[in-house]
């Protein structure tokens, strides 16, 4: 059964890891691949990578790109969602512990994003309007 609006919104900012699709070009399957994101409802979602990654050179070819998020208990449940980059900008030290507080618990932020931010490059925070929506709820099987 399809989510409601406000119960694929919801799911959607929930903190699951997403997997992002964008078109790899001519004769290649997408690349796939898992990322952390932030998404609340109502709003745009927002992802970090790198400057110098392929994820962002094909995404910016592509200028679109789609998530998909999953859980298996207590139902099975997902959310796709597929729309335009917005905007590009460098990501700063307070997005990059936004989305480490979403995922990690709340002691091993501080340590992450010190490792993150002087070991992971330069990177770049992308922003997508969600415009399609694919969900389900499946129940229990």
């Amino acid at each position: 059964m399809a989510l409601t609006r406000e119960e694929r919104e919801q799911f959607l900012a929930e903190p699951h890891v997403a997997a992002l699709a964008v078109d790899a070009g001519a004769g290649r399957a997408p690349l796939t691949v898992p990322i952390w994101y932030q998404y609340e409802p109502g709003g745009d979602i927002w992802i970090m990578t790198g400057l110098d990654s392929r994820k962002n050179e094909l995404i910016s070819a592509a200028g679109r790109f789609s998530l998909m998020v999953d859980r298996l208990e207590p139902t099975i449940r997902y959310v796709s969602v597929e729309g335009p980059v917005l905007d590009t900008s460098p990501a700063t030290l307070d997005r990059l512990r936004e989305i480490s507080a979403r995922y990690l618990p709340a002691d091993k932020v501080d340590g992450y994003v010190d490792f993150a931010w002087k070991n992971h490059g330069e990177q770049l925070v992308l922003r997508m309007r969600p415009e399609r929506w694919v969900s389900s709820d499946l129940g229990q099987v």
